[in-house]
C-alpha cells in the first residue's frame, strides 16, 4: 500500500513538471512571435521623434519668406556654417562668411540658389538646404462679422474664399457683398472691395481675392 501511494505521488510530481515544461515552451513561443513585431514598431516610431519639429512645413516652391520667419540653413559637411536664423524686420539674415543676405521676398528654393552662389567663393560645390522652421510673416487679420475674428497664419497662397471658413464662417448679420481688404503696398494703403457672393457664384474670379501677408479683412 505504501509503495502504491509513493508511486502515485511520484506520478503526480512528474505530471506537474511536464505541465510546467510545456507551459514554458508555449510562453517562449508566444514571446518569439510578438517580440519582433513590437521591436519593429518601435524602430519605425524612433526616427520620427528625432526629426526637427518646426511649426509648419512651408512649401519650398510657393511660400515667400518674410520678416519674423525662422529659417534653418544647413550646409552639408560644414556644421560650423549650419544654423537657425531669424529673418530680421529689414528682410535680411546673417550668415557666417557671407554676412548679410536678403531673404524676404524669396522662396526657400530661390534663397538656396543665392546662398550656393555666394558660398562658392569659399567652399567647393556647396550643398545647401533652406527649411522654414517657423512661418511667422504670412499672417492676415480678419475682423467684423465672422464667428472667430483674429490673426491667422497662412502656409501658402490663400484666397478670401478659403479664409472665411478658417474664421468660422459669417455671422447672421454679415454683409457678404461689401467685404473690405486693406493692404499695404510700397508704403501706401490700398483698399479693395470684394463681393463674396459673386465669387461663390463664379461671377468674379477667385484670383481677385488672393490674400497677401499683412492684409486686414473687414466683414461689415
Amino acid at each position: 500500500m505504501r509503495y502504491a501511494l509513493c508511486a502515485m505521488r511520484f506520478s503526480s510530481g512528474d505530471m506537474m513538471k511536464k505541465r510546467a515544461f510545456y507551459l514554458a515552451i508555449i510562453t517562449l513561443g508566444i514571446v518569439s512571435i510578438f517580440l519582433p513585431i513590437v521591436y519593429a514598431q518601435q524602430s519605425k516610431e524612433a526616427p520620427s521623434k528625432k526629426q526637427p519639429q518646426g511649426e509648419i512645413a512651408a512649401d519650398s516652391n510657393q511660400y515667400v519668406i518674410g520678416p519674423e520667419d525662422v529659417l534653418y540653413i544647413h550646409t552639408w559637411k560644414e556644421e560650423a556654417l549650419s544654423r537657425t536664423v531669424p529673418v530680421r524686420m529689414d528682410g535680411k539674415i546673417s550668415i557666417p562668411l557671407i554676412n548679410e543676405v536678403q531673404a524676404a521676398g524669396l522662396t526657400p528654393l530661390q534663397l538656396r540658389e543665392i546662398l550656393i552662389q555666394k558660398f562658392r567663393k569659399y567652399i567647393d560645390n556647396p550643398n545647401i538646404s533652406v527649411i522654414v522652421m517657423e512661418a511667422n510673416s504670412f499672417k492676415v487679420y480678419i475682423s467684423g462679422q465672422v464667428k472667430t475674428p483674429g490673426v491667422y497664419k497662412i502656409r501658402n497662397e490663400t484666397s478670401l474664399l478659403q479664409l472665411i471658413p478658417m474664421a468660422g464662417g459669417f455671422t447672421d448679420w454679415a454683409n457678404q457683398k461689401k467685404i473690405l481688404i486693406i493692404r499695404n503696398e510700397n508704403g501706401k494703403e490700398k483698399r479693395i472691395k470684394v463681393n463674396y457672393k459673386k465669387i461663390v457664384e463664379g461671377k468674379t474670379p477667385i484670383s481677385d481675392s488672393i490674400l497677401k501677408p499683412g492684409d486686414t479683412i473687414i466683414v461689415p
